[in-house]
């Protein structure tokens, strides 16, 4: 590959993969190829799968691409804003429907995170942090930082965590498509002419701004579409407007966001990192089948929706996860709820298990 690439970028870096306007652009034109051709073929989700996919091949194949994190941090506003216009009125009475599965949610996140680490322990060649780290089943950029602060590979935690969501967001809405027929997608909440008025845009605006200011400030994880979801969830709830952002906005949003996704892959060297892309992608698939049997637990003890538990329990990432349950018709504020639960969970106890696991061993 030629080129100086800045691949697999995280935390407080301001571009994943190739540096420039032109490797932003050949991004953009790609992603937006791949939503029209997943449109075309029906895929659920398709503005963002298809732009995820196709990225990740030309990534690949060695093509100069790249994403510029304020650009996608600005779609993933829109999104928030987007999310938080599905709480209803009667989500303080669903709360306590969800007490046993948040449960659930942590036992399911403290089993599938050790078998991860021994799956990676066992078949790669990375330190212990490194393995601890990267088997975290959320938090990409927050675990690549804690990751390389107490010594593990950085590259290999953004590498595996990359993995693992393009692994959840390839599989869950295949698998929908294929096995249900489900041919949805997001657009269809804000299909066709918009109702919006002057309004109902400054309140959605409103939303974005105070939403993502205040997810900064508070240092809340996934800031960007958090706050602003918080926000416009408040604002839905109280009355103020019922409306969405408009559907091309909803559109370019997914394609920056899976466009961001495929540009990971910059700098991936498959035939040198083939044994631990492998590894990853079978810890993510680990990951899968502990949401699948914990759902199954859950649905047991508590009768709730099948479909919304193993997407509450998906180990894919916040944004993600939160689009798909839209594109499928599933309860978002239920799928928002546990990943945000899940992403407080890992931040929090990750680190100080750590210390007390790992720290001690020789």
């Amino acid at each position: 590959m030629s080129g100086k690439a800045a691949p697999l970028k995280v935390g407080k870096k301001l571009i994943i993969g190739h540096d420039g306007w032109g490797p932003l652009a050949l991004a953009l034109v790609i992603g937006t190829i791949g939503g029209f051709v997943f449109n075309w073929l029906k895929m659920p989700l398709a503005w963002m799968l298809g732009p995820c996919v196709f990225c990740t091949i030309a990534a690949f194949f060695g093509l100069r691409i790249g994403m510029k994190v304020r650009l996608r941090q600005g779609m993933i506003i829109i999104l928030g804003v987007l999310l938080g216009s599905g709480f209803t009125p009667d989500l303080v009475q669903r709360l306590g429907e969800w007490a046993v599965s948040l449960c659930v949610l942590t036992g399911m996140t403290m089993t599938g995170a050790t078998l991860c680490y021994v799956w990676l322990r066992v078949f790669t060649g990375w330190d212990r942090v490194t393995c601890y780290f990267a088997s975290m089943p959320g938090g990409l950029n927050d675990m690549t930082i804690m990751g390389g602060a107490l010594g593990g590979d950085e590259r290999a935690i953004a590498l595996a965590h990359a993995l693992r969501i393009l692994t959840v967001v390839l599989t869950i809405p295949i698998w929908y498509r294929l096995v249900t027929g489900a041919q949805t997608s997001v657009l269809t909440m804000v299909h066709g002419p918009t109702s919006n008025d002057w309004k109902d845009y400054a309140v959605l605006v409103a939303c974005g701004i105070v939403g993502a200011t205040a997810g900064r400030l508070l240092r809340l994880p996934a800031s960007f579409m958090m706050g602003p979801m918080i926000v416009s969830a408040i604002a839905h709830l109280g009355g103020l407007t019922n409306s969405q952002p408009p559907g091309v906005l909803v559109a370019a949003a997914q394609i920056v966001v899976g466009a961001g996704i495929g540009c990971r892959f910059v700098g991936a060297n498959f035939d040198k990192l083939h044994k631990e892309m492998a590894a990853s992608i079978g810890a993510a698939i680990l990951l899968i089948a502990c949401a699948v049997g914990f759902a199954e637990i859950t649905f047991l003890l508590t009768g709730l929706n099948f479909d919304a538990t193993v997407l509450s329990y998906a180990p894919g990432g916040f944004a993600e996860m939160s689009l798909i349950g839209l594109a499928l018709g599933i309860e978002i504020a239920m799928v928002a709820t546990h990943h945000l639960f899940r992403l407080f969970l890992i931040i929090i106890t990750g680190p100080l298990a750590f210390r007390f696991l790992l720290r001690q061993g020789p």
